[in-house]
């Protein structure tokens, strides 16, 4: 269940922690946080994956620079802002398509683009709309597409897990395809139950109009880690028939946990290049290695 943190993993978000604290302030301040970051890693469980470490960080940037933990709150809406100009638009474009689905899910993927942690000083708008422009050549594993359609038709209950801010209003656009096609699904969207970098939270979920039930998962983390789950998000996670899962943090956190569980995402760093063979940003449409049932 997730992928445990590397030696690789370590040095990755140390160095992006560094580099900003060395941006906040002077050299001893900054050494002083980077010790108190080493211990934070010595005391943390042999079973976290990367993006379990956040709390912790989040606290010492507190308490060395008085960091908000809201610090991505204007890229936050700039791109919800980004989205939102376009929804009218994307929306048509899918409606338009041969599958309305199919259409949307490409959309939603790249909205996975929207992420100023992983893809720190990488994230263009200019760039991410070139993306959208050619976002129905995007190839995605047909098998796994085709069994996502098969779960959705059959199943009851859908749970969407979000990931970024702006993000989540490309997932409004799949959601609605999805329920115009199996209108028997009951949809709830799931976002963050705390500030975690640019991630949507329910403030998020309601500046992008998200029609459906929308929960949040309890924890101020970039995933959904099982552990930390609040009782809504377990029970909603324990009665789903399918799951949706968005995004590199939320696959760290949960492949390999056994639900049914489908991810959608953009490839973003060395760790899930190897694991999947794939370049940075290949698109990626996966099912849950551990469900009984998949393909291995």
């Amino acid at each position: 269940m997730s992928i445990p943190i590397d030696a690789r993993c370590l040095q990755c978000h140390f160095n992006k922690s560094v580099d900003l604290a060395r941006s906040l302030g002077d050299e001893a301040t900054a050494l002083a946080f980077a010790k108190d970051l080493m211990r934070s890693y010595l005391e943390a469980p042999d079973h976290y994956c990367s993006v379990m470490l956040g709390p912790a960080t989040a606290q010492l940037l507190k308490k060395y620079y008085d960091l908000d933990p809201d610090r991505f709150r204007q890229e936050k809406i700039d791109s919800n802002n980004f989205v939102l100009a376009r929804m009218d638009d994307i929306r048509s474009r899918a409606e338009s398509a041969q599958d309305p689905v199919l259409a949307a899910l490409q959309f939603a993927i790249l909205g996975n683009y929207i992420d100023f942690s992983a893809l720190h000083g990488e994230v263009s708008f200019e760039k991410l709309d070139e993306m959208l422009t050619n976002a129905r050549k995007m190839e995605l594993d047909a098998a796994c597409y085709a069994s996502f359609c098969a779960d959705l038709e059959k199943g009851k209950k859908l749970l969407y897990l979000t990931d970024n801010a702006g993000e989540i209003g490309f997932d409004r656009i799949l959601a609605e395809q999805i329920h115009g096609k199996y209108p028997h699904l009951e949809i709830t969207f799931c976002v963050r139950g705390g500030y975690a970098n640019n991630d949507a939270t329910r403030e998020d979920a309601k500046i992008v109009g998200i029609p459906f039930p929308v929960i949040d998962n309890g924890a101020a983390i970039a995933g959904t880690e099982l552990t930390m789950l609040g009782e809504e998000a377990k029970q909603a996670m324990e009665e789903a028939d399918v799951i949706l899962s968005k995004g590199q943090g939320n696959a760290e956190t949960l492949l390999g946990c056994g639900y049914n569980i489908y991810y959608a995402f953009l490839i973003k760093c060395p760790r899930f290049i190897d694991r999947y063979h794939k370049p940075k940003l290949t698109p990626m449409l996966v099912r849950d290695p551990e469900f009984i049932g998949a393909a291995p």
